[in-house]
């Protein structure tokens, strides 16, 4: 079935929905024409809209960073990529003090990385749980030893209160002293459940100052408001393939001083030979320093177009944004609303500006629906959780797709798609 676009919708956009590798054929008054690099001729129906919480949708000219001939890891060309990427986070975390770290993986390593270095064995760590993410991370850091307490929602779609994370931080671990470390999920991406980080450091300094802070950011950053030093959050973790708006392959992460110096007198023996902060933290500085290096062959590509993607998102500014970010979830969440959907977040609140999580209405499933929205264009999500995934489907609005919806009309077409498939499920939006 090919995709209904809107007729306002103008080249540019009919370019980037068909896939980077095409290049409108200028000469030709007709949009639908087309010339592809490799002189291969698709049609609209080869090319989805990507609008599951991540991989999101890329910029082209991000994209064109990684369409480039071999480059050496130590070539002088790199290193000013590099380097210069590893100054930018700082900008983009608002952590002016703090320690990037870009590695080959996916944000799930963070977790490793920060496991193995800032949990000793037997040291104890709540981790504030909104969903599967937090119960992963929690399995996680019980592989390096630590003794997890785990504090849920009372509901599913809900985050703990400040009130129950007050006692759980007075409390303390299961052998009463302070827990070494918090987690906060910021958005749980199988429950589109957004914490208030903010107010839960600032909790934690005031009960218990000595408990590091790491916030996975994974879906967040980059969309959610996080000013990483300003809040006291010792580490911030996240992947390159959401709204940092690069391809899946990066494990990026900003580390406080105080995290660093903790991680590096650590008593215990190192837990982890390629997480060690200790092995990449040379590597880092060098890179910064503009100084070939080597531990282990950084993704060159992928860094490339990291450089690309966090010069854009600064040009644009990050306080616009985070609001350019809140204004595409209200659009998605009013409309889904607005035919008669239930959010799974049970309130405004808690609801992430990343990503909706919505339950599938009466009658309708997600065999039946997924497949129907795919027909008219769009690759949405299904529900994650595993008690409850057969119960609800997620839209991602991220990096461009939020930032561009004036142009790209990424989430008028999404949204079209997911009324028109309702609608072919026989359901009847209410009047």
């Amino acid at each position: 079935m090919a995709v209904r676009v809107p007729v306002h919708l103008n080249r540019a956009i009919l370019r980037h929905l068909l896939g980077t590798q095409t290049l409108l054929n200028r000469a030709s008054p007709q949009p639908s024409t087309l010339l592809f690099r490799n002189t291969a001729i698709r049609t609209m129906t080869s090319r989805k809209l990507c609008m599951i919480p991540g991989p999101v949708e890329f910029n082209e000219e991000v994209l064109e960073a990684l369409a480039t001939p071999a480059l050496s890891h130590v070539s002088p060309e790199f290193i000013e990529k590099f380097g210069t990427a590893l100054e930018l986070l700082r900008k983009v975390f608002l952590a002016p003090s703090g320690q990037p770290f870009v590695l080959a993986g996916s944000g799930t390593l963070t977790w490793d990385i920060t496991a193995s270095n800032l949990v000793e064995p037997g040291e104890s760590v709540l981790v504030i749980n909104t969903g599967i993410f937090g119960d992963w991370f929690g399995e996680c850091l019980e592989v390096y030893g630590a003794k997890v307490t785990q504090l849920r929602p009372a509901e599913f779609g809900g985050r703990p209160s400040l009130q129950a994370i007050e006692q759980a931080l007075v409390k303390g671990g299961p052998d009463g002293k302070p827990f070494k470390l918090v987690t906060i999920t910021h958005v749980d991406t199988s429950t589109g459940v957004l914490h208030d980080a903010q107010a839960i450091a600032k909790l934690v300094h005031q009960k218990s100052p000595s408990t590091l802070i790491a916030l996975d950011g994974v879906c967040s950053v980059a969309a959610e408001e996080i000013r990483q030093e300003e809040w006291g959050i010792d580490v911030v973790m996240t992947g390159s393939q959401k709204a940092l708006g690069v391809p899946p392959g990066l494990a990026v992460m900003v580390v406080s001083q105080r995290a660093l110096s903790i991680a590096l007198a650590r008593s215990a023996k190192p837990s982890s030979y390629f997480c060690s902060f200790a092995k990449w933290l040379p590597i880092m500085k060098k890179y910064e320093a503009r100084q070939p290096s080597y531990f282990g062959t950084p993704a060159v590509g992928l860094v490339s177009a990291l450089e690309v993607s966090l010069k854009q998102i600064l040009a644009g500014g990050l306080d616009k944004r985070f609001e350019l970010h809140k204004v595409a979830s209200q659009k998605v969440k009013s409309k889904l609303q607005s035919l008669g959907l239930k959010l799974v977040p049970v309130s405004p609140e808690c609801a992430a500006n990343s990503l909706t999580a919505v339950y599938f209405p009466p009658n309708v499933t997600g065999p039946q629906f997924l497949p129907k929205v795919a027909a008219h264009g769009v690759v949405i999500a299904g529900g994650l959780h595993p008690n409850h995934a057969a119960q609800y489907f997620r839209v991602g609005h991220m990096n461009i797709s939020a930032t561009e919806n004036d142009t790209r009309h990424h989430l008028d077409i999404t949204l079209n798609a997911i009324e028109q498939a309702l609608k072919e499920c026989g359901y009847v939006a209410p009047q």
